[in-house]
C-alpha cells in the first residue's frame, strides 16, 4: 500500500481569498493549452495572429468551465442543485463533468468558426490534440481533493483516501490521469503531426477518450446519489462513453471514405 500525500486542497490561504489546487490546474491546462497551440498556429493557419488564438482559447476555456459545470449538475446531481442553486457556484469543491465540458467546447467552437471563417471540424482537429493537457491537470486537482477515487483493493499501490473510509482503493484519478492525460496526448499528437483528412483527429480523440474512460470505470466508484446504473457495474460516465465512441469511430469512417472518393474523382 503506497501512503497517500494528503495535500492541502488550498494552495495559498490568504485571509479573505483562498487559492485552490483544483482552480490551478484548469490554469496549467488553459495555459499548456494555448502553449502547445501557438507552437502549430502556423501550421493550422498562417494568417492567424496570436491574439486571434488567445480569443479561441479564452471561449473554449469558457465552454470547458461552464458547460463542464452545467454537465454535472444535469448527468449526475439536478435534485441537490435544484434544492440549493448557489452549490452551482461552488466549483472549487470539484463537480464537473467532461461530457458537458465537452458540449461546452463544441458550442464555443462552432461559434468561432462561424466568426472566423472556419469549418466546425477544422477548428475541432485543431483543438482535439490540446484538451488531454487540461484532462490530465484536472485528474490531479481530483487527487489532491481526494475525490473520485476507486473501489477497495489489495493492489500494492491502493491508498487509503482520507474521504475514502479506512480501507485502501485504487487511486483511480492517477489512472485516468496516464490513460486520459498522457497517453491521449501522445496517441493524438503524433497522429495529428501528419496531414489528416478533417474529421479524423476529433474522431481519433472521440475514440481514445470513450475507451480509456470507459475501462478505468470498472474500478472507479460511481457518484453516490447515482451509484450503478444497472447489471452492478454500469455507471453513468461508460452509458455517456458508448455513443461517444460511436460517433468517433462514424467521423474516422466518414473522414477516410470521403477523403478516398475526393482522390478517385480527381
Amino acid at each position: 500500500m503506497l501512503p497517500y500525500p494528503n495535500i492541502d486542497p488550498v494552495a495559498l490561504d490568504l485571509g479573505f481569498l483562498q487559492i485552490h489546487w483544483y482552480g490551478l490546474m484548469y490554469l496549467v491546462g488553459i495555459g499548456g493549452a494555448w502553449f502547445l497551440a501557438s507552437r502549430r498556429l502556423h501550421a493550422f493557419d498562417p494568417t492567424w495572429s496570436k491574439e486571434k488564438l488567445s480569443d479561441l482559447v479564452f471561449w473554449v476555456a469558457m465552454g470547458v468551465i461552464v458547460g463542464g459545470r452545467l454537465g454535472y449538475v444535469l448527468f449526475y446531481d439536478l435534485p441537490a442543485y435544484i434544492a440549493n442553486p448557489l452549490l452551482i457556484l461552488e466549483v472549487w469543491k470539484g463537480g464537473m463533468s467532461f461530457h458537458g465540458g465537452l458540449i461546452g467546447v463544441m458550442l464555443a467552437t462552432l461559434w468561432f468558426a462561424r466568426r472566423n471563417g472556419k469549418s466546425f471540424f477544422e477548428l475541432m482537429d485543431f483543438i482535439a490534440p490540446l484538451v488531454p493537457i487540461g484532462l490530465g491537470a484536472g485528474r490531479i486537482g481530483n487527487f489532491i481533493n481526494a475525490e473520485l477515487w476507486g473501489k477497495v483493493s489489495d493492489v500494492p499501490w491502493a491508498m487509503v483516501f482520507p474521504t475514502g473510509g479506512p480501507l485502501p482503493r485504487h487511486p483511480s484519478q492517477l489512472y485516468q490521469f496516464a490513460l486520459e492525460g498522457v497517453a491521449l496526448f501522445v496517441i493524438l499528437w503524433i497522429y495529428s503531426r501528419k496531414p489528416r483528412p478533417t474529421m479524423a483527429v476529433s474522431g481519433l480523440f472521440a475514440v481514445c477518450y470513450g475507451i480509456f474512460r470507459f475501462i478505468v470505470e470498472f474500478v472507479r466508484v460511481p457518484d453516490a446519489q447515482l451509484g450503478y446504473l444497472a447489471w452492478g457495474w454500469l455507471t453513468m460516465g461508460q452509458v455517456l462513453c458508448v455513443p461517444m465512441v460511436l460517433a468517433g469511430l462514424g467521423l474516422m469512417v466518414y473522414a477516410y471514405k470521403r477523403q478516398a472518393a475526393a482522390e478517385v474523382a480527381r
